[in-house]
């Protein structure tokens, strides 16, 4: 019964967010301080211990770190050097748009900002070049989301964190990260190529001419900011890599003992401020907090769900009532039906990753998978225009009318077309691997 009441507790605080608009994560938090403490007999302070500091401290000090290229135009800037340059082979635009995406996204702007400045871009190109609005749509979501998936991103940091809090080691947690980026990297570029030149696409565009102004040169600053960054990474992947690859070496596992990307960061936040790359205030006022209030709060309720027991018991369920094969293409597809209206960093992964361990143990599957599949079947929906993805490209719509004639053909076609992906590639993951 109380696994049962925290569960309605977690789809209540979806279903009231969507609602209202008002943050899930407050509700969640919300709904945690009521069943924890009044129902379950919780101190105040055991629930307070529950918030996720680890996650939290590691997504504020990374986005502290990469809003400086946010705020100062290098980021935007670079978009506008790597579109320029691709003005010559219009048909290839879909790619491009893709590939510029991810490129933005991995160099650390996140899923959310990416798709803010590129989503008005990709849409007044398709009205130019006469490029379907579903194709360009669904190629700058696919790249705002396979770039954040980096491992030194902003969602490949949080996945990493979840799966470390799940009990996973550093070293699983950085493979597994690094399984989920190529994956999200390799689909997109399949369904675009099919979505090109098995149709009309290729040909409308070929015919058409992009007319791209020259982009302004980067600024001392912008330089600047994009060698720090490049350095920033190095610096962050550099140690994880090198004791994959030589785990018994003493320097190297002691190096890596002692990097954490959060902690990295803020020394990089503070070499930004000295250089003067960008204003403090702004740095912090730009930071995603709304995305790390929703995080963090239903991090909060997932762990109340788990001292209920209502996590052990959906793992149970899920271990013993579906047969052994089929485990991650189902993890896979009540992703995909979750992210249709819900966050895949938010709601998804934090409600999904914590029963991943235990049953990979049991059914003697490799969890790597059961990750991959469950990422790439909730965004492979996030186009959806419940979704955040799907909202903040009709957002980007120039006009009402343009809008309206968007929404059904992301509900009903690039969510369906996502989703089939996504489906064929977990199946095939799950047979192959």
């Amino acid at each position: 019964m109380l696994s049962l009441m925290v569960v309605a507790a977690i789809v209540l605080a979806i279903g009231l967010g969507y609602k209202t608009r008002i943050n899930i994560g407050l509700y969640a938090i919300a709904f945690a301080y009521l069943i924890g403490c009044f129902v379950m007999g919780m101190s105040p302070n055991e629930l307070i211990k529950l918030w996720p500091l680890k996650i939290f401290f590691i997504i504020f000090s990374v986005s502290l770190f990469y809003s400086f290229a946010t705020i100062n135009g290098t980021l935007e800037r670079l978009a506008e050097h790597l579109l320029y340059r691709c003005r010559n082979v219009p048909h290839l635009l879909p790619f491009a748009i893709f590939f510029i995406a991810t490129l933005i996204a991995g160099l650390g702007a996140g899923y959310y900002t990416v798709l803010a400045f590129m989503a008005p871009l990709t849409l007044l190109i398709c009205q130019r070049t006469g490029m379907s609005m579903v194709v360009g749509a669904m190629s700058v979501n696919y790249g705002a989301l396979a770039g954040a998936n980096f491992v030194a991103s902003q969602s490949g940091i949080i996945f990493r964190g979840l799966m470390t809090h799940a009990g996973l080691s550093d070293d699983q947690a950085f493979l597994n990260s690094a399984g989920i980026f190529a994956s999200t990297f390799i689909i997109p570029i399949l369904v675009i190529a099919v979505m090109v030149f098995t149709g009309k696409q290729r040909k409308t565009i070929s015919q058409s001419v992009l007319d791209v102004d020259t982009p302004r040169p980067f600024d001392a600053v912008q330089k600047k900011t994009l060698w720090l960054t490049v350095i920033m990474m190095l610096v962050v992947l550099v140690f994880p890599i090198a004791h994959l690859v030589a785990p018994h070496n003493a320097a190297v596992t002691f190096l890596n003992s002692k990097i954490n990307i959060g902690l990295i960061a803020s020394i990089f936040s503070v070499i930004a401020l000295v250089m003067k790359l960008g204003d403090e205030r702004k740095a912090i006022a730009s930071l995603p907090w709304p995305t790390i209030i929703m995080i963090c709060g239903v991090g909060m309720l997932i762990s109340v769900a788990i001292h209920a027991g209502a996590i052990k018991a959906l793992g149970s369920w899920i271990g013993t009532s579906i047969p052994v094969y089929l485990v991650p293409i189902v993890f896979g597809i009540v992703g995909a039906f979750m992210s249709l209206f819900a966050s895949t960093l938010g709601v998804v992964t934090p409600a999904l990753f914590p029963l991943v361990p235990g049953i990979a143990q049991s059914l003697h599957i490799d969890p790597m998978i059961i990750f991959i599949s469950i990422v790439v079947g909730a965004q492979a929906t996030s186009i959806s225009p419940f979704s955040s993805g799907g909202s903040l490209v009709l957002a980007a719509c120039s006009s009402e009318e343009k809008r309206q004639a968007l929404f059904p053909q992301m509900l009903f076609k690039a969510a369906p077309i996502g989703f089939a992906a996504a489906l064929l590639f977990n199946v095939a993951l799950t047979f192959l691997f």
